[in-house]
């Protein structure tokens, strides 16, 4: 029998790898009442006089960065005693349910069967969610927020299809559950979502004041130049230390109709190099929901810009500022010093708020701001 959650926990603290947190001791209470509730209730393969299984009341834990949450899902992970589970980052999930979606509006009835084990209907919503719930009785999401219209419009009827079918919820945020999809547009169409997840899930705030990648960032230079060998093998550690063992599953993001795609991102980090967000046709828009989605970015290959790069380096400076408004912390592999990046050309007296900006986000007093 895998180690209980609050046994994983206490070994942990005895070990030395985490310190004690009240915050982090209410979660692993939640999370243990939920382990004992799956044990208590088993995992049938099928229901009695075709009972729907029944569910048991999930725990959402929300916080600011670095607080512990996902290494208490991966704790409560490996101790729950359901063997058709899964842990996966929310958007990835998100990706694929459209992926479903998709394939059912799109398939013949013969397409439909084979991969849905159904075929009638219209709505693809009900066939999408006993798919998913045939394939896991548990579902533990890592940063759980909702940015994009489309996800919006159908997690109410998805996850009240899901909860019908006896499926469990657990998931850490950011943000508490009133503060979803904030200030988004048609929200009140979103609104029963979000009293659906108080419902159905204990919500548990995880502030406490440990925040191990702040702590990780200010022990580190996060502006790395020139951009030579011992300055990449420091941005490629920082990298990895940063990640904590997590994988990298990449990110898409969707921003008026237009789909990027980061192969190199996990939960709130993402990787990716100047070429790819500056030498593209992007806009204000995309990145602020970079901004938003990624709490640190890591922008590697930053080129020291010509007048006639006037275009990457005025998305150059729409980045920064996204970035810097909205708390996220960039860690950069450059060519040069930021007052050494545009010294010349159309745009270059506007840079120089630009190189401000990169000098105080590199400070010790920025990175230790707090992202909620």
């Amino acid at each position: 029998m895998p180690t209980s959650v609050r046994t994983a926990y206490r070994e942990r603290l005895a070990q030395g790898e985490i310190k004690p947190d009240v915050a982090q001791a209410a979660a692993v209470d939640a999370l243990s009442r939920l382990e004992a509730d799956l044990d208590n209730a088993g995992e049938p393969g099928f229901s009695l006089f075709g009972r729907k299984p029944k569910g048991q009341k999930g725990v959402y834990l929300w916080g600011p960065v670095g607080r512990g949450k996902s290494m208490l899902m991966d704790l409560f992970f490996d101790s729950a005693p359901v063997g058709r589970k899964r842990r996966v980052h929310f958007h990835v999930f998100m990706a694929e349910v459209h992926e479903h979606i998709n394939a059912w509006r799109k398939g013949d009835a013969g397409e439909r069967k084979a991969r849905f084990g159904q075929h009638r209907g219209d709505d693809p919503i009900v066939p999408t969610a006993d798919l998913i719930a045939a394939e896991a009785r548990l579902l533990c999401f890592d940063e759980l927020q909702v940015t994009d219209i489309a996800d919006a419009m159908i997690l109410g009827r998805l996850f009240e299809a899901l909860f019908a079918q006896g499926v469990t919820l657990v998931a850490t945020s950011n943000r508490p559950p009133d503060d979803l999809y904030k200030d988004g547009l048609n929200r009140q169409l979103f609104v029963p979502f979000i009293e659906m997840l108080k419902e159905k899930l204990e919500v548990v705030a995880v502030r406490g004041p440990v925040d191990f990648r702040l702590d990780r960032l200010r022990a580190a230079r996060t502006w790395l130049a020139p951009d030579d060998k011992a300055n990449a093998a420091a941005f490629d550690a920082l990298w990895t230390d940063m990640l904590d063992g997590a994988e990298e599953t990449g990110a898409k993001l969707e921003v008026l109709g237009r789909k990027m795609h980061f192969p190199r991102a996990a939960g709130g980090l993402l990787r990716a190099s100047f070429a790819s967000l500056c030498q593209q046709a992007l806009g204000p828009q995309d990145y602020l929901a970079v901004a938003e989605r990624f709490h640190t970015l890591f922008l590697e290959d930053v080129p020291l810009l010509t007048p006639e790069r006037r275009d990457a380096a005025k998305r150059f400076n729409t980045l920064v500022d996204a970035l810097y408004e909205a708390d996220a912390k960039l860690v950069a592999l450059a060519h040069g010093e930021p007052d050494a990046l545009y010294p010349a050309g159309d745009g270059s007296f506007e840079f120089e708020r630009t190189v401000s900006r990169l000098q105080e986000m590199r400070s010790a007093d920025y990175v230790a701001r707090v992202r909620d």
